[in-house]
């Protein structure tokens, strides 16, 4: 781990130009049909959704958990991928500290892609997840009776914001949310940073990932959405949170940055 400095440039090209996707047709031209198809159905959603994000996106959640819950979180290809990249996620927030006597809130949780393998480490009643997407709720649930881990009493709760405002003061000792920064706009993730610190507890951390970019910050489809380091640090220093960029995270096979939020005492 370092103060929120990133390593050389990932990702210089900006994704939603046309230039960068004709390009990417002519090398996968495989892709074209499935890309011109989910343009589509986002276009309408978007319309059926205009001016909200989360509605858009909860809507996004339930037409592809329809097709596959698994591929619907993070667009996995396989079950053998789902599983290994829950497994990195457990495998790094245990190496970092995570203790089952800690109180886990995961924000995005999903269909437990790594939630079952917290809930089953951490103590009981000690998680919960929350997401905006109750269709996939419903699969956590099933996740849950499939790995027998009911004895754990785990909370598993649909939202319709990042306000965070139905949980308590200092309640979280570890908060984590995976691919969820990635398909925020900034006013969403501002709303979260705006809120979290309150339900974390001193000396506790916020773990979240983000796709970086050191070139044009965009998004692709509404869906997809590339950030520059410097502006997340500085949202959540206008939060009175310390970020810090977890530069071993980044030789994991993930595509993703991720960026650990303290308070300051922590920090210090």
């Amino acid at each position: 781990m370092q103060d929120a400095t990133p390593p050389e440039p990932r990702l210089l090209k900006n994704r939603s130009r046309l230039g960068h996707k004709l390009r990417y047709a002519l090398t996968h031209p495989q892709r074209i049909v499935p890309h011109l198809r989910r343009a589509a159905r986002d276009c309408r959603l978007r319309l059926k959704h205009r001016g909200d994000h989360v509605g858009f996106y909860r809507a996004v959640m339930a037409s592809d958990t329809a097709r596959s819950p698994e591929a619907a979180v993070g667009g996995v290809p396989s079950h053998a991928r789902w599983l290994a990249i829950g497994q990195m996620q457990y495998d790094y927030l245990v190496a970092h500290g995570l203790r089952p006597e800690d109180r886990m809130l995961e924000i995005g949780c999903g269909n437990l892609r790594a939630g079952w393998r917290f809930i089953e480490h951490l103590e009981p009643g000690h998680y919960y997840g929350i997401d905006i997407s109750p269709d996939i709720l419903i699969e956590a649930k099933k996740t849950v009776v499939r790995y027998g881990l009911q004895r754990k009493l785990p909370y598993l709760t649909p939202v319709d914001d990042l306000k965070l405002d139905f949980l308590p003061d200092a309640a979280f000792t570890v908060v984590h949310a995976h691919s969820v920064f990635s398909h925020s706009p900034l006013e969403v993730i501002d709303e979260c940073l705006a809120h979290v610190g309150r339900v974390l507890a001193p000396g506790g951390f916020f773990d979240f990932t983000y796709d970086r970019t050191e070139g044009h910050e965009h998004h692709v489809l509404g869906e997809d959405f590339y950030y520059r380091t410097e502006t997340l640090v500085r949202l959540a220093a206008k939060h009175g949170l310390v970020a810090h960029f977890m530069d071993d995270w980044e030789r994991l096979p993930h595509g993703q940055s991720k960026l650990r939020l303290t308070h300051p005492v922590a920090a210090s």
